[in-house]
């Protein structure tokens, strides 16, 4: 029996701050901004009939606003309010990778959703990407603390540092704002950060460390 030299280890990419592709990463989120301000473009030729396809919370008719509700915005102020942190927190949250980025993006699109429906106001419709921006913070915000990762902590540190009071959103009190969109977006946000977390786990163990003859 002889033992072949054991390789290097690959990068712990759990542990990535930035996407490994940073261009490609760029060109998917700055298309899904681009496709909020379509959307926007043709409610604005409509008149504002687009939004009322939002969420209507604890009724049948607006429980597909769930699917349409982060495409929609309440005029430009709200789309450009929410391009910033779209575009931030969507590229960073594709460290993981563009697979790992759109099942990340679908669970706190769908955790953010359902928890309007069940808890907003009575005869209010529910629009904009916010609760999804709040759960990809939420998920920058924790991934560092589930992969014990420095560069991760710290990065969520800075984020903390510029956009914390954002966080003030997550609280009940400002009319015309949906904290509910946004306390179940940042839930969303941490439940994928555990699973993700899980996965890189799990997929540690599989992997072989050496090799032998």
């Amino acid at each position: 029996m002889s033992t072949l030299p054991t390789p290097p280890a690959p990068a712990d990419q759990s542990k990535r701050i930035l996407p490994a592709a940073p261009k490609s990463a760029g060109l998917v989120v700055v298309g899904f901004t681009v496709l909020l301000y379509l959307v926007e473009l043709v409610d604005v030729l409509l008149h504002g009939r687009l939004d009322q396809q939002g969420i209507v919370p604890r009724t049948l008719s607006g429980l597909d606003g769930v699917v349409w509700a982060p495409l929609l915005h309440g005029g430009w102020a709200h789309l450009f309010a929410n391009t910033i942190p779209v575009l931030v927190f969507g590229f960073l949250a594709m460290a993981g990778g563009v697979t790992r980025w759109i099942a990340v993006t679908v669970l706190i699109w769908v955790v953010s959703g359902l928890g309007v429906w069940l808890t907003g106001e009575t005869g209010t419709v529910t629009i904009g990407a916010s609760g999804l921006a709040f759960g990809w913070l939420a998920y920058l915000l924790v991934r560092g603390i589930f992969n014990r990762s420095f560069g991760q902590l710290t990065v969520a540190a800075a984020l903390l540092l510029i956009w914390g009071g954002t966080l003030w959103g997550l609280l009940p009190g400002q009319s015309g704002i949906s904290w509910q969109a946004h306390l179940f977006g940042a839930i969303g946000g941490i439940i994928a950060a555990w699973l993700a977390s899980r996965a890189d786990k799990s997929k540690a163990k599989k992997t072989p460390s050496s090799l032998a003859e």
